[in-house]
């Protein structure tokens, strides 16, 4: 009965490496034309109609890390971690690019809607998220006190996890 038990425990473990394999496999596989390295230049101009730069945000930051948050009005998962991203964004450098989501009447209304409060440089085109190498949205980076990409994230990803990215890259540093 113990050796069943054993053979039976086995299995199931090899089946849920499996699946995890599988999973991170095709995250990896999905995430590829993301970019990595030195974080490409974001610039633009804000809802608020504040002009915007990466690097200008990155100087301010004190060498903190930068959270980079591609999402769009349309998306259905961006709903499921924009809160997440707008309490990181109360005490954390956060930028988010509003992917293809109409001008910035359209996505100042969904943010009033939705209670969001986070800085947005709308993409209407989709210019910044195709420089980002961005194939989907939600997308997240974690970009370091040195301008270089440290993590980047394809789909959901939760409060937490993106919190202790932001640590990692700010230990790094």
């Amino acid at each position: 009965m113990a050796t069943s038990s054993r053979s039976s425990y086995r299995s199931w473990l090899v089946q849920i490496l499996v699946i995890l394999a599988i999973f991170f496999g095709v995250q990896w596989w999905r995430a590829r034309p993301m970019a990595s390295g030195p974080a490409p230049d974001l610039a633009g101009t804000l809802l608020d109609g504040t002009p915007f730069s990466l690097a200008g945000l990155s100087a301010v930051s004190d060498g903190k890390p930068v959270l980079v948050h591609f999402w769009a009005t349309w998306c259905p998962t961006c709903r499921l971690g924009q809160d997440g991203i707008d309490a990181i964004a109360r005490d954390h450098p956060v930028i988010t690019v509003a992917m293809q989501s109409g001008d910035a009447r359209d996505i100042r209304s969904y943010l009033d809607e939705q209670g969001l409060g986070f800085p947005v440089l709308p993409d209407p085109g989709g210019a910044l998220s195709g420089a980002w190498g961005v194939p989907a949205v939600p997308a997240s980076f974690v970009v370091d006190g040195a301008g270089g990409i440290r993590f980047a994230t394809l789909g959901h990803t939760t409060e937490a996890g993106l919190r202790a990215r932001l640590w990692a890259a700010a230990q790094g540093d």
